[in-house]
């Protein structure tokens, strides 16, 4: 506590020199360390023990054969091995569960013309009936195992979703109820709404939010996946959060819901022709990957997801595995803030101060072109997000770009 009160409080020569580079602009200091779960990821291959070698603090199990209609595979027939195995694996590695409880499967598909993935059907609305069956099932069997529920996979989305924004409230107010009931520490994440595609973001997301409201907010948080277009970048994704909280602003959404990004990553094909699929590759791949988790404590984002860890897939533009630079990228932002209290500046170059006095850590980064960097006192090194640290001289100037750089006293 001591030491959390002292980054709060002192506004050192750390803090000064941060606030230095590029007229910056303060945010509020954060009233608790960061978190592991903070670092989310997708890993298709759980229920098969996959075990990614980076540091990682929860996962969402989506794309991972534990769909609704996968597991109960006709009416009141389940199928849990799957399941079973993926949360087994996920606990043996400390990280926690996020399940997405939809989509609709097949038998229960009031129209199986409404959708294609994982099965047809899946985006149609379920019979209220069965929904609760469903979510009381999954409830009561795996309470305490699951750290979070998720309602829905894209709801703004045709291809995941075809029923209306209030029943999808609905059916989220439902599975409030049960989970409260049987699992009452679980935590209950809206559907999530992709915003790259603006029209059908616009469309569904105030819309949900409002009858969300109506039903007084039956969720802990508020899900979205932030992909830019496939030609964006971080400064993208800065401008989408600023959408989005403007709108949960806008609804009234309480200040006690938070944000969570439960799907992220670079290059995906669109939206339109104008927007091929993209690699991004090399260094600007550990760049990206760690000024994602560097923004969400600037910007106020509780949590991402990144998807995915996997084998080298055409989807993506940023790999995630063994050996890419995406990976290394997730182990410097991960062992950079992890446990640390922090104070967030934007700006030219953006900062966050993670030390006090007695040990100075701040990094810096630029989410466009560059700027210049004061090294404060105190500090004798800098690492990039690549893990490549040389010696610094305090009172220096450094020039920042989008490589974020880790300012601090060089470990032995």
């Amino acid at each position: 506590m001591r030491r959390a009160l002292m980054s709060v409080a002192v506004v050192s020569a750390l803090a000064v020199a941060a606030l230095t580079a590029g007229q910056a602009t303060a945010a509020p200091s954060a009233p608790e360390p960061v978190q592991p779960m903070q670092f989310g990821m997708h890993v298709p291959d759980i229920a098969q023990g996959t075990d990614p070698s980076i540091a990682y603090g929860s996962i969402r199990l989506w794309d991972s054969g534990v769909a609704w209609g996968q597991v109960e595979q006709a009416n009141n027939k389940y199928w849990w091995n799957g399941l079973d195995a993926a949360i087994s694996n996920a606990n043996s590695q400390q990280v926690r569960t996020l399940y997405v409880l939809g989509s609709t499967p097949k038998w229960a598909a009031s129209n199986t013309k409404q959708g294609t993935y994982p099965n047809k059907g899946a985006a149609s609305m379920p019979s209220m009936k069965e929904w609760k069956a469903w979510v009381t099932a999954v409830v009561q069997r795996y309470a305490g195992s699951i750290e979070a529920y998720q309602i829905w996979n894209e709801a703004n989305l045709t291809t995941f979703w075809q029923g209306t924004p209030k029943q999808m409230a609905q059916l989220t107010s439902e599975a409030y109820k049960i989970i409260r009931r049987y699992d009452p520490t679980a935590k209950v994440i809206s559907a999530s709404s992709t915003v790259r595609l603006q029209s059908a973001y616009k469309k569904f997301f105030p819309a949900y939010l409002k009858e969300l409201k109506k039903l007084k907010w039956p969720v802990d948080a508020i899900a979205v996946h932030l992909y830019p277009p496939s030609k964006g970048t971080p400064a993208t994704r800065a401008g989408y959060i600023t959408q989005v909280q403007a709108d949960m602003r806008k609804a009234g959404v309480p200040a006690s819901r938070e944000l969570w990004d439960t799907e992220i990553n670079y290059g995906i094909k669109g939206p339109g022709s104008g927007n091929p699929d993209k690699d991004i590759e090399g260094p600007t791949a550990a760049a990206w990957v760690a000024q994602t988790y560097l923004d969400n404590i600037r910007l106020g984002v509780a949590r991402s997801y990144w998807y995915f860890w996997d084998r080298s897939v055409d989807l993506v533009g940023i790999q995630m595995f063994d050996g890419t630079l995406g990976s290394v990228g997730f182990q410097s932002v991960y062992t950079w803030l992890n446990g640390k209290f922090y104070t967030c500046a934007s700006g030219d170059v953006n900062t966050c101060q993670l030390g006090d006095n007695a040990d100075p850590q701040v990094v810096a980064w630029a989410s466009t072109g560059s700027g210049t960097f004061v090294v404060p006192a105190g500090v004798t090194q800098t690492c990039t997000a690549l893990n490549q640290c040389t010696a610094v001289v305090p009172g220096s100037n450094v020039t920042i770009g989008s490589m974020p750089q880790w300012f601090g006293i060089a470990r032995s």
